[in-house]
């Protein structure tokens, strides 16, 4: 009878391991062969990260925005999305040009620069001149100019909004800006969308700059530097390549799925200083030009509020980002105003 009671436990066990493979809920060990798949300079995650901080933002039918941390199989640590300033008081926040969580939606943007008394200026040189940038971001920015921080996005998630940062500058300035394309998902670079649990998300970032005299001296476009450091979700490792200083991730699937928890991301260390007008960014690639189109954004008054400014008959700025929009989560981007 002991024998056979062991027989069956033992078969009862073996049942129910075999179950929980096929629930995926060991899908989530990486195997040498995968690892051996994957040949680029990027720390390789699987799985969803240990959350920190569920949400820290409330928006009145918004997303949740949490933050992460995943552990790679090189034993490294990355915050993800993104390690940002959102919850640092030093860092300023950008002024609302179209903010439904805080309901100030201006109809334009001669309305939204008319509400600002000035204190929301940043000097970065004392006897430059007033610069003023227009934002809309999918989904979070903070800004750099040569060096300074000088706004960042007040909404990290949903609901979509744009935004207005102010600095005094001498001409010529280096603007560097963090983007990050959030995520529910945590350390997999998706979210809950069109019935599936695992939908990866677009990002996507516009800009106009004036001078103080209200002429365009800046606009988004492949002229700007763009460079990844956050890829996910992969279904696997072997459509991942890297080309130089290009990471590529082309051919990677980008369809959405009810279970993705076994799916991998690539992480890679950013430059300390790469905020400093002097940081060598001569070997970034070209950031790549993207349709409203692409983007999705003919639905969203934060941007079609303020077509004269984003879409300018005379300067049209361009959607921006690295070369994938839909899987590349974090993007530094750079670009000189001479």
């Amino acid at each position: 009878m002991i024998y056979l009671k062991n027989t069956l436990l033992l078969f009862v066990f073996a049942s129910l391991t075999m179950t929980a493979c096929k629930n995926g809920q060991n899908s989530k060990k990486t195997t040498p062969e995968n690892l051996e798949i994957y040949k680029g300079t990027a720390s390789v995650t699987q799985g969803p990260a240990t959350v920190l901080t569920e949400n820290i933002f409330e928006c009145d039918r918004g997303r949740e925005a949490p933050i992460g941390i995943s552990t790679a199989t090189d034993g490294s640590e990355w915050t993800v999305p993104a390690e940002v300033n959102f919850t640092d008081d030093s860092f300023p926040f950008a002024s609302d040009l179209f903010n439904p969580c805080t309901k100030v939606e201006y109809a334009s943007a001669d309305e939204a620069l008319a509400a600002l008394d000035g204190t929301d200026i940043i000097e970065v040189d004392s006897d430059g001149e007033v610069v003023t940038a227009y934002v809309f971001a999918d989904n979070y920015f903070e800004m750099y100019i040569n060096g300074v921080a000088v706004g960042k996005d007040n909404v990290p998630f949903t609901q979509f909004n744009s935004n207005i940062v102010r600095f005094k500058v001498k001409i010529p300035f280096t603007i560097a800006m963090k983007l990050v394309d959030w995520e529910e998902n945590s350390g997999l670079g998706s979210e809950a969308n069109r019935g599936q649990a695992f939908h990866p998300g677009d990002g996507g970032m516009v800009a106009v700059f004036k001078d103080a005299k209200g002429e365009i001296i800046a606009t988004t476009d492949a002229n700007w530097k763009a460079q990844t450091y956050y890829t996910a979700p992969l279904r696997d490792l072997s459509c991942a390549s890297e080309e130089g200083t290009l990471r590529l991730s082309e051919t990677c699937s980008t369809e959405d799925s009810n279970d993705g928890t076994s799916y991998y991301a690539l992480h890679w260390k950013k430059p300390t200083n790469w905020q400093s007008a002097d940081f060598d960014d001569s070997e970034w690639p070209k950031a790549t030009e993207f349709t409203n189109n692409t983007i999705g954004v003919d639905n969203k008054p934060a941007y079609t509020n303020f077509i004269d400014v984003f879409d300018n008959s005379a300067a049209d700025a361009q959607f921006i980002w690295s070369t994938n929009v839909v899987l590349d989560n974090e993007v530094l981007v750079r670009y000189t105003v001479e």
